[in-house]
């Protein structure tokens, strides 16, 4: 079964919000969440593990192992039966749960106001980010170039 053009963009709008989620500072993360909540249970609980890192030598290279990296996932099902999951670096339990949850409540009918509340101002944040970042660096930039000598 081919999935429909609504179907793919649902999953790489779904890949966008979980890699924010999981890239989100967690105390900012924290600071937006919504107070109330879903009751939900665990598919899987927090857990943390590591997981091989591959890369690829100029992007297009062959692959290789490039090391390991620490990595908590988590998987919950809501009260309405949203199934919820996250992977984050590192070993934050609550970080996880909390991008989990945000996962669910984007499956359901709560996700403008959730993307409004928290998914938009992480994004907001992140563009500035990389904004500074890019500035910082073009601050460094050097420009060379060549003066014609007379002689050819």
């Amino acid at each position: 079964m081919s999935p429909t053009a609504d179907t793919a963009a649902a999953e790489g709008d779904r890949q966008r919000w979980m890699g924010l989620l999981a890239r989100a500072e967690p105390a900012r993360l924290a600071a937006l969440m919504p107070t109330d909540l879903p009751a939900h249970d665990w598919l899987r609980p927090p857990e943390t593990g590591a997981v091989m890192v591959r890369g690829r030598a100029g992007g297009t290279g062959a692959p290789f192992n490039l090391g390991e990296m620490t990595l908590t996932r988590c998987a919950l099902r809501t009260a309405e039966g949203t199934v919820g999951m996250a992977h984050v670096q590192g070993r934050d339990r609550a970080h996880a749960t909390r991008a989990a949850l945000i996962d669910a409540l984007m499956q359901g009918p709560r996700a403008a106001e959730v993307r409004r509340a928290v998914l938009e101002p992480l994004a907001e944040a992140e563009a500035a980010a990389d904004r500074a970042r890019a500035g910082a660096a073009a601050a460094t930039r050097v420009e060379f170039f060549t003066l014609m000598r007379g002689e050819d």
